[in-house]
C-alpha cells in the first residue's frame, strides 16, 4: 500500500470513530511510523510502505479509534515548540498552559525574576518549570504530589539539558509549608475540573486516559485552588506574585477567594483575572502586599 492510500484509510477510520482532528491525528501517527516530516510524507505519497510499518500504523489507528490521545500513543507531544515526553501519569500539556507561561513572562515584575526563588506548584510533566528555566535563566523548584509524574518531569528536564537547574520535590500542599522556603514567583496549573464535569462533560480522551488526580478539583473545581490560597501568605515573599491556571467559569469565584481578607494573613495588593485569546477567564494573577 502506498503512503497516500495508508493515510487516507487512517483518516477515514478515525472520522468514522468520531475523532474530531482525524486528518491531523492520522498524519502525525503516519509521520511517526515512517520517521518522516510532514513535507517528506507529502513528497513520498506514491511510495510503497513495507508491511511492518503498515502494521504499526494500523495498531496506532486502532488505539486512536478507542480515543487514546496521540500524545500517549507516541509517548511525546509538542509544547512551546519543544518536544516533551508524556505518559498516562501526567496531563498532556495544552495551549491554555502556554498562555499561563506567556502571561507570567510578560507581567511578572522584573525584580521577582532577578531576586528570589521561583516555584512551579503541581509540576506534573515539568513543562512549566522547564520553559521558565529556558526563558529566564533562573533556577526553579518543582513540586508535585505524584512520584510518577516527577519521573516524567526529570526525564523532560534531562532531555532539555536543565536537570541541574530544577529541584523537583514530591510533596502535597501541606508539606510545601514544611520546606520552609519563600518564593518571589509561583506558577501553578492545579487540578481545577469540577466533579460534575469529570463525570459528564469531558472528552473521552481526557475522561478515559488522563490522570484523575491531576484533574479532580473537587465538587466545584476549587478545592485545590482554595488550599493554595490558604498557604500562599506563608510561601510568597512580600510583593511576590502567583499565576494560576483556572477553569473558564471560575473567574468570579477565584477573584472573590483572593480578594477576601483572612484574619492574621497578609492581603493581596493586586488580584486580576486574565482572559485568554478565546475571551475566556483563564489565569488568576495576584501579588502579595509588600
Amino acid at each position: 500500500m502506498r503512503v497516500k492510500e495508508l493515510l487516507k484509510s487512517g483518516i477515514m477510520e478515525l472520522e468514522q470513530s468520531g475523532v474530531v482532528e482525524a486528518s491531523t491525528d492520522a498524519r502525525l501517527l503516519l509521520e511517526n511510523c515512517l520517521g518522516k516530516s510532514r513535507t517528506e510524507v507529502f513528497l513520498l505519497a506514491e511510495s510503497e510502505v513495507d508491511a511492518t510499518r503498515q502494521e504499526q500504523y494500523r495498531q496506532y489507528i486502532d488505539r486512536r479509534k478507542k480515543r487514546e490521545p496521540v500524545g500517549y500513543i507516541l509517548g511525546q507531544c509538542e509544547f512551546w515548540s519543544l518536544p516533551f515526553f508524556v505518559t498516562p501519569d501526567v496531563l498532556i500539556p495544552r495551549p491554555e498552559t502556554e498562555f499561563l507561561i506567556e502571561s507570567t513572562l510578560s507581567l511578572t515584575k522584573k525584580s521577582n525574576f532577578s531576586s528570589g526563588k521561583i516555584l512551579d506548584l503541581c509540576s506534573g510533566s515539568g513543562v512549566i518549570a522547564i520553559v521558565l528555566v529556558k526563558e529566564t535563566g533562573k533556577r526553579v523548584v518543582g513540586i508535585d504530589i505524584s512520584s510518577y509524574a516527577l519521573l516524567v518531569a526529570r526525564l523532560n528536564s534531562r532531555r532539555h539539558d536543565v536537570l541541574s537547574e530544577i529541584d523537583f520535590i514530591q510533596a502535597d500542599l501541606f508539606s510545601c509549608l514544611l520546606q520552609n522556603q519563600k518564593f518571589s514567583l509561583i506558577v501553578s496549573n492545579p487540578p481545577y475540573v469540577s466533579r460534575f464535569d469529570l463525570d459528564n462533560n469531558l472528552e473521552p480522551e481526557v475522561a478515559r486516559f488522563e490522570p484523575y488526580l491531576a484533574l479532580d478539583g473537587g465538587k466545584r473545581g476549587l478545592d485545590v485552588i482554595k488550599k493554595i490560597r490558604n498557604i500562599l501568605p506563608s510561601m510568597l515573599k512580600p510583593g511576590g506574585e502567583i499565576f494560576i491556571e483556572i477553569g473558564a467559569d471560575q473567574g468570579r469565584d477565584v477573584r472573590h477567594l483572593f480578594e477576601k481578607r483572612v484574619r492574621g494573613q497578609a492581603d493581596f495588593s493586586l488580584v486580576e483575572i486574565l482572559v485568554d485569546y478565546g475571551g475566556r477567564d483563564r489565569i488568576l494573577h495576584a501579588m502579595l502586599v509588600e
